[in-house]
């Protein structure tokens, strides 16, 4: 299959796209500084942009989304617009635009906080959420294409930078969210959030 790997970079992504390379598929690679292609995808005009350099492919598969950590108190109108945009909005454009030029599927990133609240991820709760029911939403208006999520709590290899945010939740290993990229993308489900 020939992939679009968004956030190509990241620590998921990097390993989204090892695992993608390993099982023979040709991905091109995506982020803002780095990857086969440079896009900014929280700009729709970038990510149209993007789908007519690249053309067509068999699937879309996004690690990328930022979204401000504050205490609830702290987050601004800004902050949140910041959230949105950032992980909501420009994950909804990789859809809303990919529709001409993918023809079975698109994986996007969401996490824990949709359904675990900590303190200071109020925002992340919030596009996470959104993220979820969007993917629920578009999977019966756009078939035979699929669409899916992929929601992880926090990395294991990460636990050194973020394990105070996440207290008491279990951690995953990255190879567990990289598998169910590849369940998302190589099965036949649609509509489904996957909680590795």
């Amino acid at each position: 299959m020939k992939i679009l790997l968004v956030g190509a970079t990241g620590t998921l992504g990097s390993a989204v796209h090892q695992e993608l390379v390993e099982r023979k598929h040709d991905v091109v690679t995506v982020s803002r500084t780095g990857g086969d292609l440079q896009f900014d995808v929280t700009d729709p005009a970038r990510v149209a942009e993007m789908y007519q350099t690249v053309g067509q492919v068999d699937a879309v598969a996004s690690a990328a989304g930022h979204v401000p950590f504050k205490p609830l108190r702290d987050l601004t109108v800004e902050d949140y617009q910041a959230g949105v945009t950032g992980k909501v909005l420009s994950q909804v454009a990789l859809v809303r635009e990919g529709l001409a030029h993918v023809t079975e599927s698109f994986t996007l990133i969401t996490g824990v906080l949709a359904r675990e609240p900590i303190v200071t991820g109020a925002a992340a709760s919030l596009v996470n959420g959104a993220v979820e029911a969007f993917v629920r939403a578009a999977a019966i208006e756009i078939a035979p294409q699929r669409i899916n999520a992929v929601s992880p709590t926090v990395f294991t290899e990460a636990l050194d930078v973020y394990g105070d945010y996440f207290p008491g939740m279990k951690p995953v290993p990255l190879a567990e969210v990289v598998r169910a990229y590849v369940r998302s993308i190589e099965g036949r489900q649609t509509g489904q959030v996957y909680v590795p």
